[in-house]
């Protein structure tokens, strides 16, 4: 989940895009990041997939028509995880990855990847029908974000943000964020959002989406869809998950066994799992 600096940290939680150093260091440990990451709603990228330009009816009724294949652009793409739904839908998929750890561990699993931030990173005339970004949009510049996706799309693509968005129970939530607290007290990250309504820290996210997406004027209104789903996890997935969350993946060794030790302890208090619930929130527009 992205848990951003608090206000008046350097860079502010208005401008997570500008922290690198969290926004790269998914990296560490990519293997249990493609392992322990939740995946996406298959509604979703069903939703995504079936949408864009590559998509298309028969021309002659009654006659077979194969649709194009159509061509996805997946932004922060990581290990490949949104990339292989895709690519199970029938999609044809590229990703654009600054980590060359997560990028080297999507090409093995099968993406081809360029390593670049997307703001830098040249489409070299290529287009597509939908530019996608699973987790990763509040690490790219809104605005410069939006207008490379333009640059990216064929006419009538889609662009596509999205995230997960847990709701832990309050006894891990609380647990986490008061470890956290005690071996991590000058910490940039602010985990008290989480024992808070999970959608009211992203809503920031999807407003700050929209605003970029409205600045370059390419681009329809933006909308936002919403998918409820369930995941349950024992102790030993979530601990498994837990690392590879923004404020843990460059926590030192031994701070990082007390997080899960006291993460731990309150799941087994629970009675040693737990049903999260997850909304996926996107914030989607078509290129017009």
């Amino acid at each position: 989940m992205p848990t951003l600096p608090p206000e008046g940290s350097r860079p502010s939680a208005h401008e997570p895009h500008q922290y690198r150093q969290a926004a790269e260091s998914f990296g560490s440990d990519a293997e249990r990041y493609d392992r322990a990451r939740p995946r996406y709603p298959e509604a979703m990228v069903e939703r995504i997939a079936a949408a864009g330009p590559g998509r298309h009816a028969p021309e002659v009724p009654g006659v077979l028509d194969i649709p194009d294949v159509p061509d996805i652009l997946d932004v922060g793409c990581g290990t490949g995880i949104a990339a292989r739904q895709f690519q199970s839908v029938g999609c044809r998929v590229f990703g654009v990855e600054p980590d060359p750890r997560m990028a080297d561990l999507a090409r093995r699993l099968g993406l081809e990847v360029d390593v670049a931030t997307f703001e830098s990173w040249d489409p070299a005339g290529r287009e597509f029908d939908a530019v996608v970004a699973g987790q990763a949009w509040h690490w790219i510049d809104p605005v410069a974000g939006a207008a490379k996706a333009a640059q990216a799309l064929r006419p009538g693509g889609r662009l596509a943000a999205f995230w997960n968005v847990p709701q832990l129970p309050p006894e891990v939530a609380e647990a986490t964020a008061a470890v956290y607290r005690r071996v991590m007290p000058d910490s940039p990250f602010n985990l008290q959002a989480m024992t808070k309504p999970a959608l009211d820290g992203y809503q920031a996210l999807c407003t700050k989406a929209d605003d970029g997406i409205r600045k370059v004027g390419a681009f329809s209104e933006p909308e936002q869809w919403r998918f409820d789903w369930e995941c349950s996890y024992t102790r030993d997935a979530w601990l498994d998950q837990l690392p590879t969350q923004g404020p843990f993946t460059r926590l030192p060794a031994d701070k990082l066994a007390e997080v899960l030790e006291s993460v731990g302890a309150a799941i087994d208090a629970l009675g040693g799992s737990f049903t999260m619930p997850y909304a996926t929130v996107a914030v989607t527009a078509i290129r017009e």
